[in-house]
């Protein structure tokens, strides 16, 4: 038994106060430390392990143990995690040994407590902050320590670390001599960070290894104050309606497996059916924290540009769970590279090359009045996201894939802001065309909503395919071509081979079926048939329909397979 063990029994068995106190016990104690419930809620603190506690605001706590020897040496470590903290640590006299008529009896320990509160002791030490703070004496004298604190600021979490032989536990890993946290390197979504070793793992030999905290409000002056932030965004449940259960999904989380009996039948529900009333809702929290073994280097990915972080590092015992903060730094990630932003002429095509990933940014400002503008956006190998803003108003925000014509309401002086997001498979081209004319002078040719190619099934041949196409109002020129593919050649190799922007001046003179003008007034009966003859029995090709625009520019319908019958 240590002095602070014998205390903990002071409390529980007062009949033996107050015998001569031994020294520690070192096997029983790493029993007792092992067992957390013989500390759980009680106002002495053991000697040599670390406590954790919670505050309600404005309410002290007291925390009590005894010294048993004049001369010996002591450390009170208090953490504060949530909040700042005041605590004080007080020097009381021992109760008397014998009180009433002379039995020789000992006072019972309530009453020991009450002589406590009445004498207020000799005060050793105060602290008032969120720092983790200690008071270090080589030697001290024998008597009842009394350690109050009191969170004024909110309810809190909090640790308590006590010892009589500071020089031999050494509870917190060691900082090194510089503890500073540098930044080595600074990229527009990566930082990487570099420290120096704690002595505590590399000359002591302890399990030592580190974990890193981001956030982007402040540095953290605690693991646990940086626990306390992660646990207030990851909240794990949300509260259930009053008056009703938790469904056995909630239990489950819990580690509670729902049993095959009537359990949840009795409370109106089935055991394999989440409750939406009660799952939690997962969001993203500001903060994240990464324990990376024993490396003294790490590089932070996936980072917003232009955005300042904050970022801690901890040496953490593996065996107690203790731990010590690095003086914390920050860095704000680079911006982006600026783009250069590309004017658009009115009724002029402009082609626009992205990576993969990025972006670019046009802008359109129309030199007269006027009620309305039409986009034009041909991608010619893969999706772009397109993102339209009116004088900073967003307008529209989609995805685009093949050909796509907006009208937006027009605004007098009104200038339009144009993003452009590439794909995450590859490179983006395409072609872009915003203009305020009417659309009989703009140079790409009109579009029906559905530019799919319709085969006829059933007016297949051995050497002929039908298929149908939809025009507009507007009267244009349109061509067909057939070319002869494998019979394995599937959707994906189509998209991945063809470049949708080229038009039919890259085809070959051999593969020209036809070209025609049509064009109907009445938008129901805008349609077209074409017979293709003097295909291969049992063959397949790749049909292709360009319709071309008053100045030259095509663009090509989506592109149709068909096959031709094998025995006729």
């Amino acid at each position: 038994f240590n002095s602070t063990h014998l205390c903990l029994n002071l409390i529980s068995l007062p009949s033996l106060w107050p015998g001569k106190l031994p020294t520690r016990d070192e096997g029983l104690f790493q029993m007792q430390i092992r067992d957390k419930a013989l500390f759980h809620d009680s106002s002495v603190i053991p000697d040599g392990a670390e406590i954790s506690g919670y505050l309600f605001r404005d309410t002290p706590k007291r925390y009590y143990f005894v010294v048993e020897e004049d001369n010996t040496p002591l450390s009170v470590t208090v953490t504060p995690c949530d909040a700042p903290l005041e605590w004080k640590l007080t020097l009381q006299e021992l109760p008397e040994e014998a009180s009433g008529e002379g039995s020789g009896e000992p006072e019972p320990l309530d009453q020991q407590k009450q002589q406590v509160t009445v004498d207020e002791g000799t005060e050793l030490f105060t602290y008032k902050g969120n720092d983790v703070e200690s008071y270090v004496a080589t030697s001290t004298p024998s008597g009842l320590y009394q350690l109050e604190l009191l969170s004024t600021e909110k309810d809190s979490n909090f640790k308590v670390y006590a010892t009589t032989t500071p020089e031999s536990d050494q509870p917190y890993p060691e900082l090194p001599y510089d503890p500073r946290v540098d930044v080595t390197a600074l990229g527009r979504t990566t930082v990487t960070l570099a420290w120096k070793p704690t002595p505590t793992g590399t000359l002591m030999g302890q399990p030592v290894q580190y974990c890193v905290v981001i956030n982007k409000e402040h540095n953290f002056k605690s693991m646990c104050a940086a626990e306390a932030k992660i646990n207030a965004d990851d909240a794990f449940m949300l509260a259930p309606k009053p008056g009703r259960d938790f469904s056995p999904f909630d239990f489950s989380h819990f580690g509670f497996v729902p049993s095959d009996n009537d359990f949840g039948k009795d409370r109106g529900f089935t055991s394999n059916k989440i409750s939406r009333g009660y799952a939690a809702k997962p969001r993203a929290s500001d903060i994240v924290k990464v324990c990376i073994g024993n490396k003294n280097i790490f590089t932070v990915s996936d980072l917003k540009p232009d955005t300042q972080y904050y970022f801690d590092v901890f040496a953490v015992n593996s065996a107690t769970n203790t731990s010590t903060a690095y003086v914390g730094t920050f860095a704000r990630t680079k911006e982006e590279a600026r783009q250069k932003t590309v004017e658009l002429k009115d009724g002029k095509v402009s082609d626009v090359f992205i990576k993969r990933k990025g972006s670019k940014f046009l802008r359109f400002a129309p030199v007269s009045s006027h009620q309305r503008v039409t986009l034009f956006v041909h991608t010619c190998l893969d999706a772009v996201q397109v993102q339209v803003r009116r004088d900073g108003k967003l307008l529209l925000s989609q995805n685009v894939e093949g050909v796509r014509q907006f009208q937006l309401r027009g605004k007098p002086k009104a200038k339009y802001l144009i993003r452009l997001r590439g794909s995450r498979k590859g490179a983006s081209t395409l072609k872009v065309l915003a203009t305020t004319r009417p659309s009989s002078k703009q140079p790409f040719p009109s579009l029906p909503e559905d530019t799919r190619i319709k085969a006829f099934d059933k007016l297949r041949t051995c050497s002929s395919a039908t298929v149908a196409w939809l025009g507009t109002q507007d009267r244009n020129k349109y061509c067909i071509y057939r070319k002869e593919v494998a019979e394995t050649y599937g959707e994906e190799q189509r998209r991945r081979e063809q470049n949708q922007c080229a038009g039919p001046e890259t085809r070959r003179k051999s593969e020209k079926v036809l070209c025609k003008y049509f064009h109907s007034p009445n938008l129901q009966k805008a349609v077209t048939t074409e017979t293709i003859t003097g295909l291969e029995p049992g063959k397949t090709y790749l049909l292709d329909v360009y319709v071309v625009g008053h100045s030259g520019h095509s663009v090509k319908y989506q592109s149709k397979l068909v096959k031709t019958r094998k025995y006729c």
